[in-house]
C-alpha cells in the first residue's frame, strides 16, 4: 500500500447535488425551492425574528417598567465597611479616594453611607449622600459628615 492507491472508505462519501443543470438531471425547474413564495425567489433573506407571519416574540411578550433619565444611582456602603476599613488602615478620615483604592466603588460612582451595622471610630467621612440612621451614627461616635 502506498499513497497513490489510497481511497476513502466505502459509502465515505457521496456525490453532491448539482442543482439547476437541466431536466435531466432530475433536479431541474424550480432548482429544489418548490413553487412560488418568498423562498423561491432569488433574493430572499429571512428577517431576524420572522415567524412566518404568526405575531413575532418579541411582539406578543408584554413590555413593563421604565428607566428614568433623572435617577441618580447611588453606590450603597453600609457604616460597618466603614468601621472595618477604618480598623483594617488605621484611618480617621474616609473619602472617595479611600474607597476606590479599597476596591468599594469605582473612581466614577456617587456613594451614598447607610446606617446598617455599629461605628465606634472617630471618622471624618465623605461621601454624596447619607441616610439619616447613618449621619446619627457617624456624629454619635464623634465624627464628622462631609457632603460633597
Amino acid at each position: 500500500m502506498d499513497l497513490s492507491n489510497l481511497k476513502p472508505a466505502e459509502g465515505s462519501t457521496k456525490t453532491r447535488k448539482r442543482i439547476g443543470r437541466g431536466p435531466g438531471s432530475g433536479l431541474g425547474g424550480t432548482s429544489t425551492r418548490g413553487h412560488k413564495g418568498a423562498k423561491s425567489r432569488s433574493g430572499y433573506k429571512r428577517k431576524i425574528g420572522f415567524e412566518g407571519g404568526q405575531m413575532p416574540l418579541q411582539r406578543r411578550v408584554p413590555k413593563f417598567g421604565f428607566k428614568n433619565i433623572n435617577c441618580v444611582e447611588y453606590k450603597a456602603i453600609n457604616i460597618d465597611t466603614l468601621q472595618a476599613l477604618a480598623d483594617s488602615q488605621k484611618l480617621d478620615k474616609i473619602g472617595i479616594e479611600t474607597l476606590v483604592a479599597a476596591g468599594f466603588i469605582s473612581s466614577k460612582q456617587l456613594v451614598k453611607i447607610l446606617g446598617k451595622g455599629a461605628l465606634t471610630a472617630k471618622l471624618e467621612v465623605s461621601a454624596h449622600a447619607f441616610s439619616k440612621t447613618a449621619e446619627a451614627a457617624i456624629v454619635a461616635a464623634g465624627g464628622t459628615v462631609v457632603k460633597l
